[in-house]
């Protein structure tokens, strides 16, 4: 069987942990810690380290999700839980327009790290603040080509229609040698 690496990324409290587990096929792997800064008044835990999740595509394909800690004081693990990624998700609360400004430094960063596919997913879309998804890809300044797909997190439809288009972006990226050696 084959495996693919996605990082699902995103400011804190984008619903990154939540996303994961929505569709993991195995108990995630959480590593969540209860919040001591002034950040308790929006939840009462973070992730410090990762979530690791698994969803299985058929016999000859499975995901492994790797989710990253959303607060900047973590963000030493992101280059590290980057390695040998394949492609990643960036998860924006689109109710939260104070973040979308965060959401874009995170996009930058991973970029940097590596020219992989990736996705946005403009979360918490059944909220009534939401903002549209082609919204959203004005307010971060993305080029005409980036996928900006609406999501909830929670739901696992949702959740899989996510990935399963950033399969589609790797595959469309993948150098067509790699292609025909796969078949």
């Amino acid at each position: 069987m084959q495996t693919v690496k996605m990082v699902v990324t995103g400011p804190f409290n984008s619903g990154k942990t939540s996303f994961i587990g929505s569709v993991s096929e195995i108990p995630v792997v959480r590593t969540e810690r209860k919040i001591t800064d002034d950040t308790r008044n929006v939840k009462q835990q973070t992730t410090v380290a990762m979530d690791f999740g698994r969803i299985t595509i058929d016999k000859d394909l499975a995901l492994y999700l790797f989710g990253t800690p959303g607060q900047k004081r973590f963000d030493f693990m992101w280059e590290i839980l980057s390695e040998g990624m394949l492609g990643f998700v960036v998860l924006i609360d689109s109710s939260r327009p104070e973040t979308f400004r965060e959401a874009r430094r995170i996009l930058d960063t991973f970029r940097s790290y590596s020219s992989t596919p990736f996705v946005i997913a403009a979360n918490k879309q059944d909220d009534d603040d939401a903002w549209p998804a082609e919204d959203l890809k004005v307010a971060l300044g993305l080029d005409s080509n980036t996928r900006v797909l609406p999501c909830i997190a929670t739901s696992k439809e949702s959740v899989k229609n996510i990935l399963l288009e950033l399969l589609y972006v790797i595959l469309e990226s993948a150098p067509e040698e790699t292609m025909t050696r796969k078949r």
